[in-house]
């Protein structure tokens, strides 16, 4: 089993990314695969609506650029029995690099077959203080709509913290995304029986 995880902040190693690699942690302890991909700060762009997608049918995107990231990303989706998507908060919602990879994905998903049905994912959000319910929901809406499954966690999977690092003073915070992982790992292996 093999989980894929999407850092969609610009800071490689700052407080999103240090919440997911807590939830990454306890899914290895698991003995599941997982990947950190570093998207915040990659090329990569929203969707044009081009519709190539649809026309085609080879589960890839076609309205990118030469070095856009969404095709290797979608990829790594497909490979997956998992998904985290994690992202900082920005004016109360995900960021662009987010919000990029969630619509064209989608769109590439729902247009070929559903890709993404029956794939756990989860959703990890850092925030400095407030907004974060709006981006944690944002990113939650991409997985229903591709029937994917969600797990739940102790609490919200959000986290609070200014400055890198500071997200690891948030014990609340820490503690959901080790909940997370472990319920994650749970849901992956009864699914795989």
């Amino acid at each position: 089993m093999r989980v894929v995880a999407f850092n969609c902040s610009p800071r490689k190693n700052g407080n999103t990314a240090t919440m997911i690699k807590a939830a990454l942690q306890e899914l290895e302890k698991k003995g599941i695969s997982t990947e950190l991909v570093q998207v915040g700060k990659k090329k990569i762009r929203g969707c044009i609506a081009c519709y190539q997608c649809l026309e085609k049918k080879d589960a890839r995107c076609h309205g990118g650029k030469e070095g856009d990231i969404l095709n290797k990303c979608l990829a790594k989706i497909l490979e997956a029995d998992g998904v985290i998507i994690g992202s900082p908060t920005y004016f109360s919602n995900v960021s662009t690099e987010a919000k990029a990879l969630i619509d064209r994905a989608g769109m590439v998903a729902r247009t070929n077959g559903q890709l993404f049905k029956r794939k756990v994912g989860a959703a990890v959000v850092a925030a400095r203080r407030a907004g974060a319910v709006p981006a944690f929901t944002a990113i939650n809406y991409f997985f229903l709509a591709n029937q994917m499954i969600v797990p739940g966690s102790s609490y919200w999977n959000l986290g609070y913290g200014w400055g890198p690092g500071e997200v690891e003073k948030d014990e609340e915070g820490i503690t959901s995304m080790q909940d997370l992982g472990v319920n994650m790992a749970w849901l992956l292996k009864r699914l795989k029986k």
